[in-house]
């Protein structure tokens, strides 16, 4: 067995539509459906929900639910607000910096773009409060092969000694001077 792709990825929100419009105006991301239920399909526990899919590009879809009858959304409290967020690939540097100038445009903050060697990247967040990280590829193909060949000597590493391995530190090299 193989994984082919993501079928979809799927986060909380505050709001189907507000969320819906957003992705359609600030990332042009297209409403592809929606399902909603007075009953989870899987557990059969009452909850109704709004489930929303939106094109991700490739045959991805990043989903949504508004659950109305939950408690306020709020994120994990004990992980960094930076390690948890919703990563988009654009075609480019051009795709990179039209999509920066159309989130500015839509009245939010933007951080970058970041070069992290590899790829650059802006962020910025939705109106639920999902961190949004939009990249584009900037790595040679001897990079993306370095890297791919120190992953698993890494984890191991990472698993032995909760150190972080040196084998990529190439990567942050110029920020550390």
């Amino acid at each position: 067995m193989r994984i082919e792709k993501f079928h979809h990825v799927a986060f909380r929100c505050k709001d189907a539509k507000e969320t819906v419009d957003f992705y359609k105006r600030v990332l042009d991301m297209d409403l592809v459906g929606a399902m909603a239920e007075d009953r989870v399909p899987s557990t059969k526990e009452p909850a109704p929900y709004m489930h929303i899919f939106l094109d991700a590009g490739n045959g991805s879809i990043l989903a949504f639910f508004e659950l109305p009858n939950s408690p306020p959304m709020d994120r994990d409290r004990n992980t960094p607000e930076w390690t948890q967020h919703i990563a988009l690939q654009v075609a480019d540097m051009d795709a990179l910096e039209e999509t920066k100038a159309r989130v500015e445009a839509d009245g939010q903050t933007v951080t970058g773009p970041i070069d992290h060697t590899l790829f650059k990247s802006i962020y910025f967040h939705d109106p639920s409060g999902h961190r949004l990280e939009i990249a584009t590829w900037t790595a040679t193909a001897q990079q993306i092969e370095r890297m791919k060949l120190a992953g698993p000597a890494m984890v191991e590493e990472w698993s032995r000694t909760r150190k972080p391995p040196k084998q990529m530190a190439w990567v942050h090299e110029k920020e550390l001077a």
